[in-house]
């Protein structure tokens, strides 16, 4: 094995008085020309590493090349000698010999000797060690020998020739070690190495196109997206309007409707758009789409302005109603909500033939809930029907238990009824109590017929229902008060009108003769704690002329 053997060092150049160097962070300007022999358009290597020759500039970018751990042959490219790890074993290569003749160099001179004097033993791993310990002789002294610009120029132009060989790491490794030295970004060593790196790397596959939305389809996209927030009414009304009548499908429709229901949204255009939409496709609509269609007109209190609504719907339900039960069932739970029950579905719901067929289905039990609130509707709002009723034996309570969301949310149910319980006593009230035929009440009262607040344990607190036709003659005097809590998320969002379903409980219960007693959020987040929110609950009950305590009895 030949033996290596550093050549004679060259003649250093006279640099020193070319550069003036200031004490920056960034690369000195020159302020004379540059040494003979290089392209006026290229910096020279010395020019490039002026930053290290600098030891306030270049302390930080060396101390972390100091923390770098020492370069393996075989974690940085293949080579032929394998992947033995270097060290002091005796039969280590030339390769590893080579390793640590640059690892042990006292001088950028030596570097370059040991990597040109030897060119059929330096592998491609070679170059970043010598970079990394060009780093270090650079930076382990307070006043670093002056850099031969030849050596330096040398060092990169091995690099810039031999990089087409190295693999991905390896030119990597060099150009983080480049630009930890001060390399310029533009200078023709950090290049050709990021030249190099492109090369490797797989290239980017191109941005998907994003397709220009109009009408439908922009509807479509806003409707889809799970943050429906972040797109307001008026986003959906300007793209329902430039939407092209072939554009506007069932389903997008479908997601309009669930995203105004879902949202409280009673903008009419938009339900305007979806009753126009219902009509116009009648024929082609089943039951378990239009069910899904006319949910925000009954959640949303919404009649609509087009004169065919009503009518189209009464076709669908007499065409689908035995074929999908529970879509026709929820229909007529939105009409119920608008208070434009059709005769002739509910003459079929309540038929025993539907009855029995709806009886042995996995949602046998929300039927005949629905079917109990629609047979309550027909008792108390349609007293001309004379078709068939739901049978006793079928009826379910209503809402036998306070809604979810109300006990979810955070509401204003705790505050008042402790106001009540110093006020009145836990005698005189009920809360959350469900009164016949199945509607869940917030508090209840129980009120003499002068205006004293009866204890409820003496009482009935519930009324008669059916109720009978004439109140006057019953042996019970006592009035039942209702306090109905409307909480904000009772109402349409921006707007003062009650949801259907809230409309509906307040609307029957008072068809059955409680008094009811509202409680806006309005005042009561007025309130500033419990003396504020008793003093208000006094002059609310004291308004309907109610009594209690000492002077009530």
């Amino acid at each position: 094995m030949a033996k290596l053997s550093p050549r004679a060092p060259r003649a250093p150049s006279k640099v020193g008085p070319a550069f003036s160097f200031h004490g920056r962070g960034d690369l000195g300007r020159e302020t004379k020309p540059l040494v003979q022999g290089h392209a006026a358009g290229s910096p020279s290597p010395n020019s490039m590493l002026r930053v290290l020759l600098s030891a306030q500039a270049s302390s930080a970018r060396l101390s972390g090349l100091l923390l770098l751990p020492p370069v393996q042959p075989y974690c940085l490219g293949p080579n032929k000698w394998g992947d033995r790890p270097p060290g002091g074993a005796p039969h280590a290569g030339p390769v590893q010999g080579l390793q640590r003749l640059l690892e042990q160099a006292r001088s950028p001179g030596e570097l370059l000797r040991w990597l040109g004097q030897n060119p059929t033993k330096v592998r491609a791993h070679h170059y970043p060690v010598a970079l990394r310990r060009l780093g270090q002789l650079l930076g382990s002294q307070p006043r670093p020998p002056p850099v031969e610009q030849a050596t330096l120029q040398d060092l990169s132009q091995l690099i810039i020739r031999n990089c087409p060989s190295f693999d991905i790491h390896t030119i990597h490794v060099c150009l983080h070690l480049a630009v930890l030295l001060g390399f310029p970004s533009d200078g023709p060593l950090v290049c050709a190495l990021e030249q190099e790196q492109r090369f490797r790397l797989p290239p980017k596959p191109p941005p998907p196109l994003q397709p220009v939305l109009r009408g439908g389809l922009r509807l479509e996209a806003a409707l889809s997206c799970p943050r429906f927030q972040r797109h307001p009414q008026h986003h959906l009304i300007r793209s329902l309007a430039e939407a092209r009548p072939e554009e506007l499908t069932p389903h997008v429709m479908v997601l309009l409707a669930q995203h105004l229901a879902r949202h409280r949204l009673r903008e009419p255009q938009l339900l305007e758009a979806i009753a126009h939409f219902l009509v116009a496709q009648e024929a082609q609509l089943n039951s378990k789409v239009v069910q899904k269609l006319v949910l925000p007109f009954g959640r949303l209190n919404y009649l609509p302005l087009e004169e065919q609504f009503m009518p189209c719907l009464e076709r669908i339900l007499a065409r689908e109603a035995g074929v999908a039960p529970l879509a026709t069932v929820n229909i007529l739970m939105s009409l119920c909500q608008l208070r434009c029950l059709p005769f002739r579905a509910l003459h079929f719901v309540f038929s025993p033939g539907f009855i029995s067929h709806i009886s042995g289905t996995p949602h046998a039990l929300i039927v005949r809930r629905y079917l109990s609130l629609l047979d309550t509707a027909v008792e108390l709002e349609l007293p001309g029907y004379r078709g068939p009723r739901l049978p006793r034996r079928q009826q379910v309570p209503i809402f036998p238990q306070p809604l979810i969301t109300d006990r979810a949310r955070c509401n204003h149910k705790d505050i008042v009824a402790e106001g009540l319980r110093q006020l009145l006593g836990e005698e005189k009230y009920r809360q959350d109590l469900t009164v016949p035929p199945g509607y869940c009440t917030d508090f209840l009262l129980c009120v003499s017929s002068s205006g004293a607040v009866l204890p409820v344990r003496t009482q009935d607190p519930f009324l008669p229902y059916p109720p009978r036709s004439c109140p006057y003659t019953t042996r019970d005097p006592a009035q039942r008060v209702v306090l109905m809590l409307r909480e904000r998320w009772h109402f349409c969002r921006d707007g003062r009108v009650l949801l259907g379903s809230r409309a509906l409980r307040e609307r029957h219960l008072g068809l059955m003769g409680y008094q009811l007693l509202p409680l806006p959020f309005e005042e009561l987040e007025s309130q500033r704690g419990l003396p504020q929110l008793k003093s208000y609950l006094r002059q609310k009950l004291q308004a309907l002329g109610l009594r209690w305590g000492p002077e009530g009895g």
